[in-house]
């Protein structure tokens, strides 16, 4: 190794990942030195990613190309703060999340059926909470380019359920994420049943596979809309939560945003 030209064991080690190159650093002060070049740090950072500093609403002061992609492996505020990235940091993949103005929400911009208002807790400026409706539908799009290609990627609506919310556990949502011609689809109940239905609710959801959201370390929730393999082309996704069918109202729903990051192969929704 210690024969090997720098440029060339630099070279080998940006072919694997940003998890492989922080291993490897342990087994030698030389491997340690190499380990943090600019030249491998480049590669591991967004092709884009000057273009995406730019779009950053507080600037990023950094010292090395190491220094900014651990910077970018924390989610920053982009676009105005209507929208957040981050890169993985294992993998230095994309993420994405769209805040929930960034998303379209039927009825939204109507403050009989829903509220704006500043949350402690979000990330963002402002979120959407449901006053009452009977047609809930949310949707949320980007263009396919700005995520990592040759990547599988899951698509999720992040919420909070207010104590006084209403009818948000009576029938499953459909949720939906197309790219193409692929689609994916399923349902959810964006709310668990109360105690005493939940026996009831549980036995029929079995049957026809319907999920729950799940909580977060930051005490959100996130609903699985659905997942998808990202081949780099210019198509557009297209993610989407509804419950039309019903005829009663809803209400308490807390929406902060649409969230996109890497899964892996055994969490993809098939």
């Amino acid at each position: 190794m210690e024969v090997l030209p720098d440029d060339c064991f630099a070279h080998i080690l940006s072919m694997t990942s940003p998890r492989d190159v922080g291993k490897s650093s342990v087994i030698s002060s030389i491997v340690r030195s190499m380990a943090n070049s600019d030249i491998i740090w480049e590669k591991f950072l967004p092709p884009n990613y000057h273009e995406i500093l730019s779009r950053l609403v507080s600037p990023l002061i950094y010292s090395s190309k190491k220094d900014l992609f651990l910077s970018l492996s924390k989610p920053l505020l982009i676009d105005q703060g209507k929208k957040m990235f981050s890169i993985e940091k294992s993998t230095g993949k994309i993420c994405y999340m769209l805040s929930a103005r960034e998303l379209a929400i039927a009825w939204g911009s109507s403050p009989l059926y829903w509220s704006w208002k500043p949350l402690h807790s979000s990330r963002f400026a402002e979120v959407a909470e449901l006053r009452t409706i009977w047609w809930l539908e949310i949707k949320g799009s980007m263009d396919a380019r700005m995520l990592s290609p040759r990547t599988i990627y899951g698509a999720y609506l992040i919420v909070k359920v207010a104590d006084r919310a209403y009818g948000l556990d009576l029938l499953p949502s459909e949720v939906s994420v197309g790219v193409g011609n692929f689609k994916s689809e399923g349902s959810v109940y964006v709310r668990r049943p109360l105690k005493e239905k939940e026996e009831r609710t549980r036995a029929s959801s079995s049957r026809r596979d319907v999920k729950w959201p799940c909580k977060r370390e930051d005490d959100w929730l996130e609903i699985e809309l659905g997942s998808f393999f990202n081949e780099g082309g210019d198509d557009e996704v297209k993610m989407c939560l509804k419950e039309v069918k019903g005829v009663h109202l809803k209400g308490g729903l807390v929406v902060e945003g649409m969230e996109i990051r890497p899964i892996s192969l055994g969490r993809a929704s098939t």
